[in-house]
Parts: structure tokens; C-alpha cells; sequence
């Protein structure tokens, strides 16, 4: 049982903020890991900052505004993560989960594109309850994963150079499944998880010059995905652990807002790819108390020309300490790489007129701090 004492608190930390910056729209994930946890209740509460910075090296030709070359438009963000499981026997086991599943914030110095943008944001909060099944087989037990959760989606928009507001919001709901298997001693553990995309369809409100009211109403898709995590003793202290993660990104075609008082559609043109996003890492016992782990992690960008999410590199590292009150800090960080990218797609396959054609940006960085505390009784 040593190295699930040791290695499984800061793989979980690893995790955390080896997710929060990830291809695509993707934050957080939820903690079905504390599934497997010895307690027969545990608790784990965290948030991870995540600050980043991609500047501007040309405008939109449709609207180009010099002023916007070396500004960056990314905005910092938190992704909290609450997770709590309950072990009714060795055999059931089910854990409520809360996190930031997906998200994007973009704010511009100077009004952006044609649409005059000055802010543009969304957030999905994801509600999960996951249950595990073990059956004991060989020299660990085999578990059967399943679950479903619901998920908001809040969305704002200040554009019109100011003039034009929109709130939104929506519910959706989904499910995952997967299987496990784990050999504690060694702390072996394998994980293959699915889980369902959504479809969401917010409504609500916005004004036009602050005073005309406008009920806008949009409808967008979030994807499918399936993670295997993969970890296991390899020598005395020593931990390796790795995962490849497969995301429907492909799905995701435009965000399409009607807004019905102006007569017209706003779009957002992404047609991405399906993301991959591969991450590799080791970790080591320091002593009884002490245990750290360091990880890379490539995320394949999703973009086809359309936008500016292009290839990441994430260096992350992570340590756990374990309190005289029975409790674990984990504490970690991260360093992000985001390659340079450009809008060159002038249409788009239906034929439409791409706004934001022309536009780029050079490679940037993201800074990632994480800070969690788990309990057992």
C-alpha cells in the first residue's frame, strides 16, 4: 500500500493542472480518480490559475486597426475542482464531482474585427455523480465506471464597438463510462473513460446602445471525448504515469447567436480537427510524508485556419505533503507554450465570409499554479 500512499495524491495534483490548459475549449475534468482512493470518505477541494499571454502581430483585413498589434486578448482564469466519495462497501464506491469542464475568454484592447469586439466569454460548469463497481481479479480488482452530469453554460458578449450586449445561458446534460483495473501494491492502474458531448441552446438578454433590449438565443455543440490514464510502480520510490486523450473537436463547426430585434446572425467560425493531447511524467517518494512528480504534456491544435488554436507544450511539476492532521497539500505548477498561429481561411465551406481573415498572432506563454487539499476518514 506504500506507493498508493505516496504516488496517487500528487498524480491527482499533476492531473489538475496538467488539464487546465489543453486544446480546444477544454478546462478542467472532473476527479473520478478519488474513486479508487483507500478512504471510506474523502474530500478534495482545489482550484487551479491559469494565466496566459498570446499576443497580436496583425488585425483582421477586414478591420484593420494597427493598434491591436501587440495587445493580448487572452484573459486569466480559475478552474475550481471539488470532488467527494463515499465507499458504501470494498465493492461500491461513488463520488460527487465539480468542476470548470470547458471555457473561453478573449478581451481586446481595441474594438476586434468587423464585429467590433471588445470582450467575448463562456464558461461550462460541470455537475457529476460517478459510481464504481470492483470485482477482485488476480493480483488488483477490475472496476466498472459509470455516471452522468449536467452542465451550465453561461456566455457573454460586448461587441458593436461597445453598443452591443448579450448575456446567455443554458443547461444540458450527459453521462460517462469506462473501466479500470489497479494493483494497489504496485501501484498499478489503468483507466479508460468516455465521455458524451452536449448540446447547447442558451437564451437571454442583451441591450443595444444600452437601451434597445434584445432576447438573443444561439445554439452550439461541446464534444464526446475518451481518456486512457495509464500509471505504475517501475522501482523502489520510482512512479511512471502517462495518458492520451482523443476530443470530438471536429464537431465543433460555428457558434451561431441570432439576435432577433437586429435582423441578423453572429457567427463564430471554427471548424476545428479532433484534438489529441498525449502527457507523459514520473514521479518519486521523497519519504513517508513527501512526494513530488514532473510531467510533459502535447496538446495537438485544433485549428484548420479558422482561429488561433494551434499546438501547446506543457511542462508541469507537482509535490504532496502530508499534514500531522491527517490531511494532504498538493501544490503544483506549470509552464505552457502556445505556438505562433494565423487566420488564412478568407470563407468558410458554406461559402461564408470569415471575419476574422488575416488576423495572427506570435507563440506565447501561459503560467499555471494549482493548490489542493484532500481529507480521509
Amino acid at each position: 500500500m506504500a506507493f498508493r500512499r505516496l504516488f496517487f495524491p500528487v498524480l491527482g495534483l499533476a492531473v489538475l493542472a496538467g488539464s487546465a490548459h489543453a486544446g480546444g475549449f477544454s478546462r478542467g475534468t472532473a476527479d473520478t480518480d478519488i474513486l479508487f482512493e483507500p478512504g471510506k470518505v474523502d474530500f478534495h477541494a482545489g482550484a487551479t490559475l491559469v494565466v496566459p499571454s498570446q499576443k497580436f502581430t496583425a488585425p483582421p483585413v477586414a478591420a484593420a486597426d494597427p493598434a491591436l498589434v501587440g495587445t493580448n486578448y487572452l484573459e486569466p482564469y480559475v478552474i475550481p475542482s471539488v470532488a467527494g466519495k463515499i465507499s458504501f462497501s470494498d465493492n461500491l464506491a461513488c463520488a460527487g464531482t465539480y468542476t470548470h469542464s470547458n471555457g473561453a475568454a478573449s478581451d481586446y484592447a481595441v474594438p476586434y474585427g468587423p464585429g467590433g469586439k471588445l470582450f467575448e466569454e463562456f464558461t461550462v460548469a460541470e455537475y457529476g455523480l460517478t459510481c464504481a463497481i470492483f470485482f477482485d481479479s488476480g493480483p488488483g480488482r477490475f472496476a466498472v465506471l459509470g455516471g452522468a452530469f449536467a452542465e451550465t453554460f453561461d456566455y457573454e458578449l460586448l461587441a458593436g464597438a461597445g453598443l452591443l450586449q448579450l448575456e446567455m445561458d443554458s443547461t444540458a446534460y450527459g453521462w460517462r463510462a469506462g473501466f479500470g483495473y489497479e494493483v494497489p501494491d504496485i501501484a498499478l492502474r489503468a483507466q479508460l473513460l468516455y465521455r458524451s458531448g452536449t448540446t447547447h441552446e442558451p437564451d437571454g438578454s442583451g441591450r443595444l446602445g444600452g437601451i434597445i433590449p434584445l432576447t438573443p438565443n444561439a445554439i452550439g455543440e461541446l464534444p464526446q471525448s475518451v481518456e486512457l490514464k495509464v500509471q505504475s510502480g517501475i522501482a523502489p520510490g520510482w512512479l511512471a504515469f502517462g495518458s492520451v486523450k482523443w476530443t470530438d473537436w471536429s464537431i465543433n463547426e460555428t457558434l451561431t447567436v441570432n439576435v432577433p430585434e437586429l435582423g441578423q446572425t453572429l457567427q463564430n467560425h471554427y471548424y476545428w480537427r479532433d484534438g489529441w493531447t498525449v502527457t507523459a511524467g514520473i514521479g518519486h517518494s521523497l519519504n513517508e510524508r513527501v512526494s513530488g512528480a514532473v510531467s510533459l504534456q502535447w496538446d495537438r491544435g485544433v485549428s484548420t485556419g479558422y482561429d488561433l488554436r494551434t499546438d501547446k507544450w506543457l511542462l508541469t511539476a507537482g509535490a504532496s505533503v502530508k499534514d500531522v492532521l491527517g490531511g494532504e497539500l498538493r501544490l503544483g505548477g506549470g509552464l505552457s507554450y502556445l505556438t505562433s498561429a494565423s487566420i488564412d481561411q478568407a470563407t468558410a465551406p458554406d461559402g461564408a465570409p470569415v471575419p476574422d481573415f488575416g488576423a495572427a498572432v506570435d507563440s506565447g506563454l501561459a503560467g499555471i499554479l494549482s493548490a489542493s487539499y484532500s481529507v480521509r476518514w
